[in-house]
């Protein structure tokens, strides 16, 4: 008995040894980083994708209708003003202009006759031969053929001009960027052939979500780069932007004034960093973040006691390095961004050096 009785106590000393142990163990502080919550000013950069375009082109098309017989650029040829892009079938405006050739010589042979004729009227009235009304009449034959001479020179230039018209030419130095018609093909006047981008300032053109700028508000200069040469960044400035929204897509055209370095080529694909106004903002890292239950908490530490506490916090937008706080925290609390999975309300911590700021 006297045993039994002396085993129960060593026992009971063990058990009470060692629960003693823990409670002094669940005391211990726990080593943590932490961070001094400040406000930093925040730009969101938006990383859209679009393509050079020249800033003006042309459509250029033939003034006159016929068949197409000869076509003399491909797309992507550059071309200089002046330059002989296409041809028509020109027969029908020559023999406009053997016609209107043949007018004007018969014209001119009238005039002869009729001032022949009004010679001859003028010397018969000197001998009284003739009369005044006879003369009167040579001179106003004189004067129609006159009239005629001009009409038929007229003709003979519209028919000139006409047959130029068979001839399609650049109207400024540029690049070819589209054909609609083939060699054979019989055109319409007006109906275009080529698409003509003028040489001059280049546009990067974007499709731009409407949420982007029901969120944020754009600013006006941004950097771009090459899809194929990433390195080769360029200064770009907004100058126009949409007042419609595209209905199928939801987009807003956005056209960036990039310069006229003519060695950005057309139709290249471009990066543009799209970067909002700054605003004043509170951001801790993502390493900081917990829950509390379902919602998004951070741990808290009280610098009177050393205590650690769960803060429920609301989150506003989001890099993939940061989180920005839009409620619950304030500026100059110490927030765990390491060690908070080993805590529990009301536990004390100690820091492992000095707190720093920010999201680093």
């Amino acid at each position: 008995m006297q045993k039994s009785a002396g085993l129960m106590v060593l026992v009971a000393t063990i058990v009470f040894a060692a629960g003693g142990k823990k409670a002094h163990a669940a005391a211990d502080p726990i080593m943590v980083q932490a961070i001094s919550v400040e406000s930093i000013k925040s730009s969101e950069v938006a990383y859209l994708t679009g393509e050079i375009r020249a800033r003006i082109q042309s459509e250029l098309s033939f003034r006159v209708g016929g068949r197409i017989v000869e076509r003399l650029v491909e797309v992507g040829d550059a071309v200089k003003a002046g330059e002989l892009l296409a041809r028509l079938d020109a027969e029908e405006q020559k023999a406009e202009i053997a016609v209107a050739e043949a007018n004007l010589q018969s014209a001119h042979a009238r005039q002869r006759l009729a001032e022949l004729a009004l010679d001859r009227q003028q010397n018969l009235l000197k001998t009284r031969v003739t009369t005044l009304a006879a003369l009167d009449q040579a001179k106003e034959d004189v004067a129609t053929s006159k009239e005629e001479v001009v009409a038929a020179g007229a003709q003979l230039d519209n028919a000139r001009r006409e047959f130029s018209f068979t001839d399609l030419r650049a109207d400024a130095d540029g690049v070819i960027t589209a054909r609609t018609a083939e060699v054979g093909q019989v055109a319409k006047a007006t109906q275009p052939i080529f698409t003509l981008a003028k040489n001059g300032p280049r546009d990067g053109i974007f499709e731009v979500q409407e949420a982007i700028f029901l969120r944020n508000q754009l600013q006006p200069h941004m950097f771009l780069s090459l899809i194929s040469a990433p390195d080769r960044k360029f200064y770009g400035e907004v100058r126009e932007v949409s007042p419609t929204i595209d209905g199928f897509a939801g987009t807003i055209k956005l056209k960036v004034n990039i310069g006229s370095d003519l060695t950005l080529p057309l139709g290249a694909p471009i990066v543009g960093e799209f970067i909002t106004n700054q605003r004043v903002v509170m951001e801790v890292p993502w390493s900081a973040m917990s829950v509390d239950g379902r919602v998004a908490a951070v741990w808290v530490i009280n610098p009177t006691d050393m205590t650690a506490s769960l803060r429920e916090i609301k989150i506003g937008s989001h890099s993939t390095t940061a989180v920005e706080i839009a409620s619950g925290l304030s500026v100059g609390e110490l927030v765990v961004v390491e060690g908070g999975k080993f805590l529990s309300p009301g536990r004390v911590v100690t820091l492992t050096g000095e707190a720093k700021g920010g999201t680093q």
